[in-house]
Parts: C-alpha cells; sequence; structure tokens
C-alpha cells in the first residue's frame, strides 16, 4: 500500500481503518449521550418553569394579601381617629365649657361600648347569614372570625380585618347622635339607649344594605334579598341617614335646652372645632377608600372622590354664607367640609371626580339652608346640627349616588348601562329612594321606642338643676375647665 509515496504494510492499513471506525463509534456514542443530556436538561427547564409560575402565582397571591391587609388595617385606624380625636374635639368644641368633658366622654364610651358589644353579638347580627333583614347568630362572641379570608366579603383580608375594620363604623355611628342631645342627656340614659340603638337600628340596616343576603344589597340575588339594589359604597344609608334621623327624633323627643332659643349658646372654642374637623377630613379616607376592602383602583378612585367632595363641599357653605352674611366664617367652613363627607359616603365607590364635585357643592349648600333656615322654621333643638349635617346631607348623597353612578368606575352598577352624566339611572334612583326610606323609617320607629322605654324606667334628660350646672360636674364629677354658670 502507497501513502504519499511510501509503501505501508497491508496490515498497517487495516489496523488505521479499525482506529477510524472505532473513532466514528465514540463519536456517535458521545453525540447520543450529549442530545440525552441536552433533552433532559430541556424536560427540567420546562418543569421548572412550572414550577416557578405555581410559586409566582401564590408569591403575587401572599403579596397582594399582605398589600391589602395594610392597606386595611390602617383604614380601621383611620376610622377609629374619626371618632376619637375627631368627632370628639369637633363637638366639644361646639358646647359650652361646663359640657365639654360631658361631650367628650359621650363618643369615648361609644369606643369602648360598641366594641364589645359587637364582639358578642352584633357583628353577628349584621354581617352573619340570616334572612334579607337581619343577621343570624352564627359568630356570636366571633365564632367562626379567625384570619382565614371570608370571600363572601373580602377574598384578600382576614375575616378579623373586616370585623374589625366594620366595627370602626358601627362605633362612630351612634356617636354622631349625641350632637343632637348635647348637654342634657343623663350619661346612663345614653350608654342605654345606644346599646339598644345598636342593635335595633344600625345591625339590621348593616345588614339590609351590606350583609350577605340583605334586602338591599347591589350584589345580592334569591328571594328577598336584593330586590332593591340601593348603592351605598362607605354609609350614606346605614350611617349617617340613620344616626342623622335618630338624632332629629331625640332632639324632638327631648326638648329644648334651658334657655334655648332666648339664650345665646355660642361653641365655646371654634379652635377645637376646627382641629377636629380637620381630623374628620382626614380620617374619612380610610372611611370611603378603605370601603374598597383592598389597595385597588376602587381605592384611588374613592379617594380622590372623597376629597373632591369635601372641598367643594366648603366652598359652597362658605359661598351661601357670604352671601347672606356678608362674610364666610371658620366654623361654616368646618361644617360645609363635614357636610360634604357626609354626601359624598354612598357615592365615592361609584362616581367620577366630576361628579363628586357637583354632589360636594349641592351637599354645601343644601346643608347650609337645612341648618340656618329649616332648623328655625320648626324651632326644634338640634344642639350641634346632627340632623342638619348628616340625616340632610346623607339622604341627599344617596339620592344623588343614583344619578351619578357610572359602570365605569364600578361595574357592580349595571355594567355598561350608565358610562355618562345622569345616563341609564333613573331606575337606580327609584332604588336609593327605596333604601332612604327603609333608613328613616327604621330609625324614627326604632329610635322612638328605645327612648319611651328607657325614659319610663330610669329617665332620659338631666334635671333642670344638673343642666344648669353642667354636664362634667354633675355627670363625670370633673371639670375640663374653670367652672362657667353659663
Amino acid at each position: 500500500m502507497r501513502l504519499r509515496g511510501k509503501l505501508y504494510p497491508a496490515g498497517r492499513g487495516r489496523q488505521l481503518g479499525a482506529v477510524l471506525l472505532l473513532a466514528l463509534c465514540c463519536a456517535l456514542c458521545v453525540g447520543r449521550s450529549f442530545a440525552q443530556t441536552a433533552a433532559t436538561a430541556q424536560t427540567d427547564r420546562i418543569a421548572a418553569l412550572e414550577k416557578t409560575a405555581g410559586e409566582n402565582a401564590k408569591a403575587i397571591a401572599a403579596a397582594q394579601s399582605a398589600g391589602d391587609n395594610a392597606w386595611m388595617l390602617t383604614s380601621a385606624a383611620l376610622v377609629l381617629m374619626m371618632s376619637g380625636p375627631g368627632l370628639a374635639l369637633f363637638y366639644s368644641g361646639l358646647v359650652r365649657r361646663k359640657n365639654v368633658l360631658g361631650t367628650m366622654m359621650q363618643t369615648f364610651a361609644m369606643m369602648a361600648v360598641i366594641t364589645v358589644l359587637w364582639a358578642l353579638v352584633s357583628y353577628s347580627l349584621a354581617f352573619g347569614t340570616g334572612n334579607a333583614f337581619i343577621g343570624g347568630l352564627h359568630n356570636v362572641f366571633l365564632r367562626g372570625v379567625g384570619l382565614a379570608p371570608n370571600p363572601a366579603y373580602a377574598a384578600t383580608i382576614p375575616a378579623q380585618t373586616f370585623m374589625v375594620y366594620q366595627l370602626m363604623f358601627a362605633i362612630i355611628t351612634p356617636a354622631l347622635i349625641t350632637g343632637a342631645f348635647a348637654e342634657r342627656m343623663k350619661f346612663s340614659a345614653m350608654l342605654v339607649f345606644m346599646i339598644l340603638w345598636a342593635i335595633v337600628v344600625y345591625s339590621p340596616m348593616a345588614h339590609m344594605v351590606w350583609g350577605v343576603g340583605g334586602l338591599l344589597n347591589a350584589t345580592a340575588s334569591g328571594g328577598w334579598a336584593g330586590k332593591f339594589p340601593c348603592l351605598d359604597f362607605a354609609g350614606g344609608t346605614v350611617v349617617h341617614v340613620t344616626s342623622g334621623v335618630s338624632a332629629l327624633v331625640m332632639a324632638l323627643y327631648l326638648g329644648k335646652r334651658l334657655g334655648y332659643p332666648r339664650k345665646p349658646m355660642p361653641p365655646h372654642s371654634v379652635v377645637l372645632s376646627f382641629i377636629g374637623a380637620c381630623l374628620l377630613w382626614v380620617g374619612w379616607f380610610g372611611f370611603n377608600a378603605g370601603s374598597a376592602l383592598g389597595a385597588s383602583g376602587l381605592a384611588t378612585s374613592a379617594f380622590v372622590a372623597t376629597h373632591f367632595g369635601a372641598a367643594a363641599a366648603a366652598i359652597g357653605w362658605c359661598a351661601a354664607e357670604w352671601m347672606r352674611n356678608g362674610k364666610p366664617s371658620a366654623l361654616g367652613g368646618i361644617s360645609g367640609a363635614v357636610a360634604g363627607l357626609v354626601a359624598i359616603t354612598p357615592a365615592s365607590g361609584f362616581v367620577t371626580p366630576m361628579s363628586a364635585l357637583w354632589i360636594g357643592l349641592f351637599a354645601g349648600v343644601f346643608c347650609f339652608f337645612m341648618v340656618v333656615k329649616v332648623k328655625n322654621w320648626f324651632g326644634y333643638d338640634d344642639s350641634l346640627d346632627a340632623f342638619g349635617v348628616h340625616g340632610a346631607g346623607g339622604t341627599l348623597g344617596a339620592i344623588l349616588t343614583g344619578l351619578f353612578a357610572n359602570s365605569i368606575i364600578n361595574p357592580i352598577f349595571g355594567a355598561g348601562k350608565a358610562t355618562g352624566f345622569f345616563e341609564g339611572n333613573h331606575f337606580q334612583v327609584v332604588n336609593q329612594l327605596v333604601g332612604v326610606v327603609i333608613a328613616w323609617t327604621l330609625s324614627i320607629v326604632g329610635t322612638l321606642v328605645i327612648m319611651f322605654l328607657v325614659d319610663k324606667t330610669i329617665g332620659l334628660r338631666v334635671s333642670e338643676e344638673d343642666e344648669h350646672e353642667g354636664l362634667d360636674l354633675t355627670q363625670h364629677g370633673e371639670e375640663g375647665y374653670e367652672f362657667d354658670p353659663n
């Protein structure tokens, strides 16, 4: 055999061929091994991606739950701040010096008493499984209300978070009523009345509007449930109409303060009321935006609507006062802001920012008219204008919610039907009116019955001597200020 001019023996050729054949076999084996390794790696990568996708989904859900829970706990704290110090300062600044601590103590007492009542039975009556009018007793003593979410109300936060958030609403609602009978009601009678009122009036109304299967629940269906879907995002009917109307009934039942209206009874410190009103404005973001029950775009929409409504109402009230009296007052400005916050409460999760401005403007002018004109026409002594602001403002806000509700903001409201100003909303206005009528009726009847029972047992009103001396001394044995006989 010749190779490049050289002669090799035949044995050498066969050896070279064997070497080449062996090299080829090795190459094939190595190639197959690499192919198997690559296929295994690809399978492992797919499995890893699938596992990662599942883990990512759990991580995302956990992050959403954590974020929602943090926002809801913050909102609960903001709503509690509305009661004390917000409402306590706002109301106490409007009374005479001899009744400052007594007025503050009424709000503070609600923070303690309603909390215990809520844990024992009220939460179950408001949000437990029941019928279209009232919840059952399944959750008494908070049985079954744990750290796992309750999808029927809020799927991303613990049931206890939802429970404690709703508790803050239950605290401030009866506290609002105290403005109507300020300076003339026994502390003991107030406590008994509020406990019964929370059970007889607040719990049924909360269940009908927000509870699963409630008569006015906008998401309920079947039987009597959801027959009149009333849009109430954060408590226009549940909180403000019930408290405001009950306040009017109590003012009429108790009668006027000694010397009213002949004797001037100006606020002892508008500064305290001013601070309280500002705290109410800030806390109201938890009240309304928190009602989205999560850190979502809906919470942002409610937050914006709340702020715009309050600002427009403050301007509306001040403008009306300016035209009537020749100058705007600080008390008028803060009263207007609170009126706007009240009116925008039921609408906050259903309306655009521009609609919120209109609602606030209407509320500021309307509540000014109710406080300045209507109150004088009828001559009732609503000491701190609980009805003129909360009852009137809540009623107006509930009706205007039906007019301005927009499904682009919240699809719960007639998806695709209401996409603009007043468009397709006439049927919803009827539902809103039904909700208002039910709230008024329940508040009037429930309040009258409870007041009659309390009055006939322990008595409602302090004696003339005690009223003249002041609630601070006669009801609590202490003075917030140096004694003022006026």
